[in-house]
């Protein structure tokens, strides 16, 4: 998939040109992880980061993490050895 943005609207983005990209796609992966749209880790995966930098960035904007049951489990197994 590609998502097309005009000319126009890539000029009046104040970011430095070679910033743009990266950052977009933070942006959107943000997005879509706040609004439950992807998990935790298909979100850190479109915005190009580790889990636990797409963390760090999820408390810096104090975007709330959504964590399953199953997580949690999964979290309690890994603990348990």
């Amino acid at each position: 998939m590609e998502i097309v943005i005009p000319d126009d609207v890539l000029v009046s983005i104040k970011l430095p040109k070679g910033e743009i990209e990266r950052e977009l796609k933070l942006e959107l992966a943000l997005i879509l992880y706040s609004r439950g749209a992807l998990s935790l880790g298909k979100a850190s995966k479109l915005a190009g980061v580790t889990k636990r930098e797409f963390l760090e960035e999820l408390a810096r904007r104090k975007i709330p993490r959504h964590y399953t049951e199953r997580e949690l489990e999964e979290d309690l197994d890994f603990a348990r050895g």
